[in-house]
C-alpha cells in the first residue's frame, strides 16, 4: 500500500478513536433566528428545491470531501456516498484524489458517474501539489475520472504544516492556481480544509479572478489533531486544532466580494438548523462530512437516512420562518434575530 493509501486509512482509524476530533465549536449557536408563531403558511409547501451548476438538487446539502483510495473500506464509503447522493438528490465531493497516481487501483474509488449520473460530483486535488508533482494533465485526470462538474482546489496549509510528511511550499501559488484553472474544461472551486479565509486571501482569490469559494472554516472536524495521530511532532497538531476562522465568519468575509458567485459553507454543519442560517448569511450550498462517515461504513442506507434527518430539520426552520422557497431565505438577515459573531 502506497504511502498516500495508508494516510488515508490512518485518518478513518483517528475518527473512530477519537472523539474529540469533533471541536463542536457551536458558532452557528451564536445565531438565533427570529421565530415566527404566524407563519402564514404550510409545512407541505415548503419547497428545498435548488440547483447548482445545471443540476437539480432536493435541498442544498453538498456530501463533503471525505477520501479516497485503494483499500475495500475507503471503497464502500465512496460507493455508498455516490448512491445515497443520487436517491436523495444531493452533490457530492470526493476526498483528495492525489492518490490516483499512487495506486493505479485506487480509481475505482473514484469512478462514481453511473452510480450518481444525474447529481453534480465535485472533483478535489490540493492545490499546493502545483508547487511539487502534479500538473495539468494530473488535474484534468481527477476530472476525468470522475467525469466531474466542478473540481476543487483545496487549501491546507495547517494540516500540511502538522503533517510529518506535509508539502508546505506555498510560494507562487495563486498564480499557478489561476494557470491551471484557465487549462481546465470544468469550473474551479477553492476550498479550504477547516481553518476558513480570513479577507486578504479571498481578496487575493478575487483579484486572480476566482469565482467559487468553499469557506470550510473552523467548528468541526481538526484535520491538525487527525495528523496528531500519525505523528505530528511536538504536539503541533494539538496545539493547532482550533486554529482557523469560524465558519460563520468565513461565509460573512465572502458577501464583501459580489464577484464570488458561488458561496459553499462548510465547517461544523451538523443539522439542518446549522444549513439554513447558512444559507440566510449567503450560501448557495452547505456542505457536511463527518455526520456521514460512520454511516458510509455501514451502507448506502444509512447514509440516506442521516441526509433525510438533515432535509427534514431544514425545511421544519424553513417552516419556522414563515419562509416557503430559498429565495426568501437567501441573503435576508432580517430573519436574524441575534448573533454575537465573535
Amino acid at each position: 500500500m502506497s504511502q498516500t493509501n495508508q494516510r488515508k486509512i490512518e485518518h478513518i482509524e483517528a475518527f473512530a478513536q477519537d472523539a474529540d476530533i469533533e471541536r463542536a465549536g457551536h458558532h452557528f449557536d451564536r445565531i438565533r433566528l427570529s421565530h415566527r408563531a404566524l407563519p402564514d403558511c404550510n409545512l407541505a409547501d415548503v419547497d428545498a428545491q435548488t440547483s447548482i451548476l445545471n443540476k437539480a438538487l432536493s435541498f442544498p446539502f453538498l456530501i463533503s470531501s471525505m477520501t479516497g483510495g485503494d483499500h475495500p473500506d475507503i471503497l464502500k464509503i465512496n460507493r455508498n456516498l455516490a448512491l445515497a447522493s443520487e436517491q436523495q438528490k444531493v452533490a457530492l465531493a470526493v476526498g483528495s484524489q492525489r492518490v490516483l497516481f499512487k495506486s493505479e487501483d485506487a480509481k475505482a474509488s473514484f469512478s462514481l458517474r453511473e452510480l450518481a449520473p444525474s447529481v453534480p460530483l465535485i472533483a478535489n486535488i490540493g492545490a499546493v501539489q502545483l508547487n511539487y508533482e502534479l500538473e495539468t494533465r494530473h488535474f484534468q485526470h481527477a476530472i476525468d475520472v470522475l467525469d466531474a462538474d466542478a473540481i476543487y482546489l483545496h487549501l491546507n496549509a495547517l494540516q500540511e504544516a502538522v503533517q510529518p510528511e506535509g508539502d508546505t511550499n506555498f510560494v507562487g501559488l495563486i498564480e499557478k492556481m489561476a494557470r491551471l484553472r484557465d487549462q481546465l474544461n470544468r469550473p474551479v472551486w477553492v476550498k479550504e480544509v477547516g481553518c476558513g479565509f480570513s479577507k486578504p486571501d479571498l481578496e487575493k482569490l478575487v483579484e486572480y479572478g476566482f469565482d467559487a469559494v468553499d469557506v470550510a472554516g473552523h467548528g468541526g472536524t481538526s484535520w491538525s489533531r487527525v495528523e496528531q495521530h500519525r505523528g505530528a511532532p511536538f504536539d503541533l497538531g494539538l496545539t493547532f486544532q482550533d486554529w482557523g476562522v469560524p465558519t460563520p465568519i468565513a461565509l460573512r468575509n465572502t458577501l464583501e466580494y459580489p464577484s464570488i458567485q458561488t458561496r459553499i459553507a462548510s465547517g461544523g454543519i451538523r443539522n439542518g438548523l446549522d444549513m439554513v442560517k447558512c444559507v440566510i448569511i449567503g450560501a448557495n450550498l452547505c456542505g457536511v462530512a463527518a455526520p456521514l462517515l460512520a454511516p458510509a461504513l455501514d451502507s448506502c442506507e444509512s447514509v440516506e437516512e442521516t441526509i433525510e434527518r438533515f432535509k427534514q430539520e431544514f425545511r421544519v426552520a424553513m417552516f419556522l420562518l414563515g419562509s416557503t422557497t430559498l429565495e426568501q431565505l437567501s441573503g435576508n438577515e432580517s430573519l436574524i434575530e441575534y448573533a454575537n459573531w465573535y
